[in-house]
């Protein structure tokens, strides 16, 4: 074991954000597991680790299914953050086994491969609409323009939320999930604060609505759900389950569009191979994600005592899951520093795995093509106008923009 802080390792250094991957690769080299007192984690860097921990039932997203805050040798958080906290802990994301079994047991029915195979055509249109619009300005920014719009009018889609009441999503689902980095500021606590507070009002009123005018739509389906006796779904549950299907049902999309044309602009030969061979979609999809991890990392709390190569980690502790470090882990993928769109033994892990795994993995699959196919054919000359700017964040790993051309 190396203390991370003896390391490069430093998630508020803007060298470190723009390219951490030389760094985790000096982590794996290190061991299998570290200390970094700054946020009083231990950094798990390597993908047969990080792949089995993401399994491993010893650990959980919460612990308060079995311990209080203080029974666990943790600080109960702010009085003030408790909108966030509530909102953020009712969600399946941050429950464990039974609560978590039961709701993703109903929210799993909106998402069988025959709903999200009906889906398709309606996500290729919208693409395709998006993308034509590019076209027509003689470009923009492609975050902006097609990454961020095609995701949010999905899920909202999916959800019944009315397309005039769409606008807010974005920004509420940007300033809840700045909690969701390391040691996030005051500044950013109030912003999720205030976000949990509108978007919670937002939804429980339209959840009233639907009660009394049902539609053919998610919030209807655990409205529904809500009223029957079997698998009851407290509001609270519905809330919660509502904007973490908006959150995590776009924020990787989003990040892994813009990242993805980013490396694919800075890798030409790459990128003139896919515009030559349209068939490489599917697998450039899945590069692309490993390539620059959308979510760099992932956090387990240590239910019961654990021992990583001969590190005891005792109860109370809490793990950081490097994804980004495990999809480029050497002993897993070939020269992982090299941008391959035919690669073919990719098992990454960026939808995570386990009981936490990705209930909309294969709808953002079908997003990420959509949008890439409809660039490509629409868009074949498509060219960065200027070098973007990287969001400050780490965990959640993106672009403020990208700023495109058609000519």
């Amino acid at each position: 074991m190396t203390a991370a802080s003896d390391l490069a390792f430093d998630p508020w250094d803007p060298a470190f954000v723009a390219d951490p991957y030389p760094v985790y690769a000096e982590l794996r080299a290190r061991g299998r597991v570290h200390y970094y007192e700054p946020t009083n984690q231990w950094l798990v860097p390597h993908h047969a680790d990080v792949s089995a921990l993401l399994r491993d039932r010893r650990l959980g997203r919460t612990y308060l299914h079995r311990f209080s805050h203080e029974e666990f040798g943790r600080t109960p958080p702010p009085p003030e953050h408790e909108p966030f906290h509530t909102l953020n802990d009712h969600g399946m994301l941050d429950l464990e086994p039974p609560d978590h079994t039961r709701i993703r047991r109903l929210v799993s029915k909106a998402f069988t491969p025959r709903t999200v195979a009906r889906l398709k055509p309606y996500v290729e249109q919208l693409a395709g609409e998006l993308v034509d619009g590019l076209v027509e300005a003689g470009g923009g920014d492609l975050l902006r323009d097609v990454a961020e719009p095609l995701p949010v009018a999905v899920i909202a889609e999916m959800l019944g939320i009315p397309e005039a009441d769409r606008g807010p999503l974005r920004p509420w689902s940007a300033d809840i999930c700045g909690m969701y980095e390391l040691n996030p500021s005051q500044e950013a606590a109030k912003k999720a604060v205030r976000a949990s507070v509108e978007f919670s009002d937002y939804l429980r009123g339209l959840i009233a609505a639907r009660r009394k005018d049902p539609g053919d739509d998610l919030i209807s389906g655990l409205t529904a759900a809500h009223d029957e006796d079997d698998d009851r779904l407290t509001e609270q549950e519905m809330i919660s389950t509502c904007v973490l299907l908006l959150n995590a049902g776009h924020e990787a999309t989003v990040n892994s569009t813009a990242n993805g044309w980013w490396a694919l602009f800075r890798n030409p030969q790459q990128l003139a191979a896919l515009r030559a061979d349209h068939s490489l979609v599917p697998s450039a999809v899945e590069e692309l994600m490993r390539y620059d991890t959308p979510l760099q990392l992932f956090e387990r709390w240590v239910l019961d005592e654990i021992e990583i190569d001969g590190t005891v980690i005792p109860r109370g502790a809490e793990l950081a899951l490097l994804f980004g470090s495990a999809n480029h882990d050497t002993a897993v993928f070939t020269d992982p520093a090299r941008l391959d769109l035919a690669r073919r033994d990719n098992p990454h892990i960026s939808f995570s795995a386990g009981i936490h795994y990705c209930i909309g993995a294969p709808l953002a699959r079908i997003e990420l093509a959509a949008s890439m196919r409809a660039l490509l054919d629409k868009a074949p000359n498509l060219r960065p106008a200027q070098q973007p700017k990287r969001k400050p964040n780490f965990v959640i790993r993106g672009l403020e923009g990208l700023a495109v051309e058609v000519r």
